[in-house]
């Protein structure tokens, strides 16, 4: 029920009686637990044909907080949100030290300091980052013993969950999409990955697998991927394979000096493409459009009605990418007859992950059926 509060931003209590099934006093005694817990208040009321005016309800952000940290190669970025899934602090520091665990318990003590959380009301800390290949093992750190370690130190729950997945949950949380509508988010960086959301809850698959979008071959004899399939989009249209194909034009690499990393490369191609350097137009161009082959196919899959494109590969030069799906899914999805596929840009693409960790948590912690692995996550301090 508090998922439909949250959705609808102000509801009376006879529109949830109406929407969930439950019945009139039922809901009066969910409501009147939620208010004495401080997630739900009343925010005001509406006309009613009938009698005096309806109370609305909505969820009171400050009750609560969520912390959100994403792992990068060199840097974490830590965001912390409210119930809404509003951010509300955010920092972004080199990675460092040779102690992963001691860096990120020291971190998160000194990012709540600052922003003057009481831990009493921190609800706990998800860490995002990107999965782990399956033919690099050990490029990954061991995320159970890390996951409990830090649980214990800091007595707080503390989830692990990968970044496209992640992302797709901050943006279904704060964009205050309805649990009925089929969800799906494309985040697009060294990788591609993809996060869906179906009944207000990630969709995670037999082994917290779901949404290896990147992974979808769009030529079965195509170029081999570390994975053993052949033919991943992600070797085509990943900022990795992006950049790859624009350094193979020795004029357009010179001219825009592409020599430097994977990130600042392709920042500098989709900055000269959204500023009308045809050549840069053209590699972006191409990349989003083997990028929709496999998007198409995934909506197609799954039905989806909304797509969020994120990523820092979006950050950019993602009005491109956008257009050109919008196209390709209006001549191409199965469904386009029956409904409209709607595709929008994150507003926050290079964030998107490190708010949606937060917002998992806050998620957690008042749908807690939405995240059945959280209490195995609890350390034994709180839990007991």
């Amino acid at each position: 029920m508090v998922d439909v509060v949250r959705s609808a931003v102000g509801i009376s209590r006879v529109e949830l009686a109406e929407v969930t099934g439950l019945t009139q006093p039922s809901i009066s005694n969910i409501v009147r637990d939620l208010i004495a817990d401080g997630i739900v208040h009343e925010t005001g009321s509406s006309d009613s044909a009938r009698g005096k005016p309806r109370k609305l309800l909505a969820i009171n952000p400050a009750n609560r907080f969520g912390i959100g940290f994403q792992l990068g190669s060199e840097s974490l970025t830590c965001v912390a949100a409210d119930l809404t899934g509003g951010v509300i602090g955010r920092e972004v520091v080199p990675l460092d030290g040779d102690d992963l665990t001691d860096s990120l318990a020291t971190r998160f003590d000194d990012f709540t300091a600052a922003l003057d959380l009481p831990r009493s009301r921190i609800e706990g800390l998800a860490i995002v980052s990107p999965t782990a290949n399956p033919a690099l093992e050990g490029s990954f750190p061991e995320w159970d013993a890390v996951r409990a370690a830090l649980a214990d130190r800091l007595g707080i729950p503390v989830l692990v969950e990968n970044d496209a997945a992640a992302a797709a949950l901050g943006e279904f949380w704060s964009r205050r999409v309805s649990r009925e509508q089929s969800f799906g988010s494309v985040y697009l960086s060294t990788g591609i990955g993809a996060g869906l959301v179906f009944g207000g809850a990630l969709f995670r698959g037999a082994s917290f697998d779901a949404g290896e979008l990147g992974h979808l071959s769009i030529d079965f004899d195509g170029r081999p991927c570390p994975c053993g399939n052949r033919g991943c989009v992600e070797r085509y249209s990943s900022t990795t394979a992006t950049v790859a194909a624009a350094r193979a034009n020795p004029g357009l690499a010179a001219r825009l000096e592409l020599g430097g990393s994977v990130s600042s490369a392709y920042d500098a191609l989709a900055l000269a493409a959204v500023s009308g350097d045809a050549e840069a137009h053209a590699v972006i161009d191409a990349a989003a459009g083997l990028l929709n082959v496999a998007v198409t196919s995934m909506v197609n899959l799954l039905d989806l009605e909304r797509l969020i494109l994120t990523g820092p590969g979006m950050a950019v030069a993602g009005s491109i990418y956008a257009r050109s799906l919008r196209a390709h899914l209006a001549r191409t999805a199965h469904a386009r007859r029956r409904h409209e596929i709607v595709v929008e840009l994150s507003a926050q693409p290079r964030d998107a992950a490190s708010i949606g960790a937060a917002a998992l948590i806050v998620q957690a912690s008042i749908a807690p059926g939405h995240t059945p692995d959280f209490a195995r996550h609890t350390p034994s301090t709180v839990r007991s």
